[in-house]
């Protein structure tokens, strides 16, 4: 259709402000895992919002931080580098927190391109109206000039939809870029993996979430049984010593066990298949630090 519009939106900002929940919301399909921990997001993630009038492709990008790690300088990379590629910039930031540093460095690296930009201001739902009036001109003045402000919870919704209709207005004219019916395009062992990961964070001690990472493999091999109605997948979940192995599997094996099982009923909704998961523990030293890591992980 001529009128029809189409395009890439990127959605950037430091870490826990709620990004990968925003963009679960405007897709309206889990395509990104979420958690209360900073920095869960590692990898670029699409989702696609498809209707009558416009389809909508959302990146959902690693929060943007001082690095520490060799794994952080490329999640900052890879979040950077989706500026200058998208139509749109959605800057995400926190209506319960102060604006920082944290803030001010994204809103630089956001106003190095000419591309259109909207502040969100997430988690009203979370501060009273006039706090939220007064973060929004806090915001104005101290990360400068943006096409729109929109302030919104990406928890309950509200707000949601004059993001919506922000993002519209500013997509170009152009074809749907994936079927009607298509949310993501990660692979389901991609998929498999991060909804592993999710559930090993809720689970896992506080030393452990960041020197986790979890890789997937679908089980095709002649010596699977055979079964056409069940997806195998083999799971490998990384640590970076060998003490931290005891404490993902856990006593009698009771933390492995149960993010597994929770994560195979999310995966059998989501992908309306059985599934088998095996799963099992390996240290890879120092992962996050050691490129050669990196690369063999996929990051």
């Amino acid at each position: 259709m001529s009128d029809f519009r189409s395009g890439f939106v990127t959605v950037v900002g430091r870490p826990n402000v709620g990004k990968s929940t925003l963009v679960n919301r405007l897709v309206g399909a889990k395509v990104a895992i979420t958690s209360d921990r900073p920095q869960t997001t590692r990898t670029e993630i699409r989702g696609v919002r498809t209707t009558e009038a416009s389809q909508i492709v959302f990146l959902d990008t690693p929060g943007l931080h001082k690095p520490r790690t060799a794994l952080g300088e490329r999640t900052n990379q890879r979040a950077l580098s989706t500026l200058a590629e998208v139509d749109v910039v959605c800057h995400l930031i926190d209506a319960t927190g102060a604006i920082g540093p944290g803030d001010r460095f994204v809103a630089d690296a956001v106003h190095q391109v000419a591309t259109p930009r909207i502040l969100v201001v997430n988690k009203v739902d979370r501060a009273s109206k006039p706090a939220v009036a007064n973060h929004l001109g806090t915001a104005a003045e101290r990360l400068g000039e943006y096409d729109a402000f929109v302030p919104l919870s990406a928890k309950t919704g509200d707000g949601v939809d004059a993001l919506l209709d922000e993002l519209d207005t500013r997509l170009p004219e152009g074809p749907a870029y994936y079927p009607e019916g298509v949310v993501t395009d990660q692979p389901e062992a991609f998929l498999a993996a991060e909804v592993v990961r999710e559930k090993l964070l809720a689970l896992a001690r506080d030393e452990l979430p960041h020197s986790i990472t979890v890789s997937c493999e679908v089980d095709d091999s002649p010596e699977a049984p055979r079964d056409t109605g069940l997806l195998r997948l083999l799971i490998t979940v990384h640590v970076e010593r060998e003490s931290q192995k005891g404490m993902v599997i856990g006593r009698g094996g009771r933390v492995l066990k149960e993010a597994g099982t929770a994560a195979r009923h999310e995966l059998e909704a989501l992908l309306g298949t059985r599934i088998h998961l095996e799963t099992k523990v390996r240290v890879e030293r120092d992962w996050q630090r050691r490129p050669d890591s990196l690369d063999r992980l996929g990051y």
